[in-house]
């Protein structure tokens, strides 16, 4: 069902702050950053091998991210696995009796489509389906 990691996001505070540390420090190189408005969030990505960092800052206060941020502070917040079918994903997942955030898919920022799985379901870790677009790509 899996194909593997498709990224590993961390929320951060301020993504600038954050990027001399990944990208300063550790040399990692940013492929793009992105304003997400109807997520309250900012993220930028950072390819590692066949995956990508993702750091995650809030925009609003309002946003889940931004609750995480205060209740957990930075650190990790999802990890995103890659599927061929997210439906069937979903539906394998409903029947082993895990509980989901999304019941059917959503549209994600590079047109992909999407689903969480949620964390009580994982020993504490949020989970994010990606389904793999034509050819590979995961935007």
């Amino acid at each position: 069902m899996f194909t593997g990691v498709d990224h590993i996001a961390i929320v951060v505070r301020d993504i600038q702050e954050a990027l001399k540390v990944y990208r300063d420090a550790l040399g990692l190189e940013v492929s793009e950053i992105k304003e997400v408005p109807d997520q309250g969030v900012r993220v930028a990505f950072l390819p590692v091998g066949e995956t990508r960092l993702e750091l995650v800052q809030p925009t609003s206060e309002e946003s889940g991210v931004a609750r995480f941020l205060e209740k957990r502070g930075e650190g990790i917040h999802h990890i995103c696995l890659k599927v061929r079918d997210i439906e069937a994903a979903l539906k394998q997942l409903s029947k082993a009796g895990l509980k989901l955030i999304d019941e059917k898919p959503r549209i994600g920022i590079h047109g992909q489509k999407l689903a969480f799985v949620h964390p009580k379901s994982l020993c504490g870790v949020l989970l994010e389906l990606y389904e793999e677009q034509e050819g590979g790509s995961y935007g």
